[in-house]
């Protein structure tokens, strides 16, 4: 029954929006914006608040796979060399440590500790390390998604930088509250990506980078490793 009640609550959600939008489009009132492709040259990526403590709140996702979802994403900074900014909530209190793999992938990335801000683009600290990137495309994740990824999502979008949040690494209580932060954020600008969608996106070209999106997709895409694997096992029979 709770499972069908929060069903119909999405469906209402996303009926309202269609409809809000479909009555702007009628009235002119709908400008589509160009489209803005992520370059490797001008992204970062943020990873917010991804702690052991707060993963007990993410039931939006099952644990091992979002868990994946993270690590796929910071696999692509890693890889790519993209600029990482990393921040933390209280990680001496309860929302606990940072993931260690991540803090395993980016030893020499300092993390930015916050004491008191929620949104961590009201942190000094965290707004100069985005600026020091020198990059305008900004990949958000985090957890949870409604505040710690949606706050600075809509306050880098004020300040006039490109965002792109990765839905599938970031996380939050269920899925009604998942699709209003979506909605809340797309409906302010802030494009909504999966993390595979970044990969390719980025590097655009199998034949430029394809050892590293390779190396990325066998370890957090086993779908797609089969198929590599079956591809490879038939052409070496032929």
């Amino acid at each position: 029954m709770r499972t069908f009640l929060k069903l119909v609550v999405c469906a209402v959600m996303a009926i309202q929006s269609i409809t809000a939008r479909s009555v702007s489009l009628a009235a002119g009132n709908v400008s589509f914006p160009k489209y803005n492709r992520l370059s490797m040259n001008d992204a970062a990526i943020l990873l917010i608040d991804h702690q052991v403590g707060l993963q007990a709140l993410v039931k939006d996702f099952d644990t091992v796979g979002f868990q994946n979802n993270v690590l796929a994403l910071a696999s692509i900074a890693k890889e790519l060399n993209l600029p990482v900014v990393i921040t933390a909530s209280v990680p001496e209190g309860p929302n606990g440590p940072l993931m260690p793999e991540i803090l395993e992938m980016f030893p020499d990335v300092a993390v930015v500790s916050r004491h008191g801000e929620v949104n961590a683009w009201d942190n000094h600290e965290f707004r100069t390390a985005v600026k020091k990137t020198g990059r305008k495309q900004l990949i958000l994740a985090g957890i949870v998604t409604d505040v710690c990824v949606s706050f600075p999502a809509l306050s880098a979008i004020e300040e006039g930088y490109q965002v792109f949040a990765a839905v599938d690494a970031s996380g939050t209580f269920n899925e009604v509250v998942r699709y209003a932060a979506w909605d809340r954020m797309s409906q302010s600008g802030v494009q909504l990506m999966n993390w595979f969608s970044i990969l390719c996106e980025l590097t655009r070209d199998w034949r430029v980078h394809g050892p590293a999106m390779t190396d990325i997709i066998l370890k957090h895409l086993p779908e797609y490793k089969n198929t590599m694997i079956t591809f490879n096992q038939t052409q070496s029979t032929n």
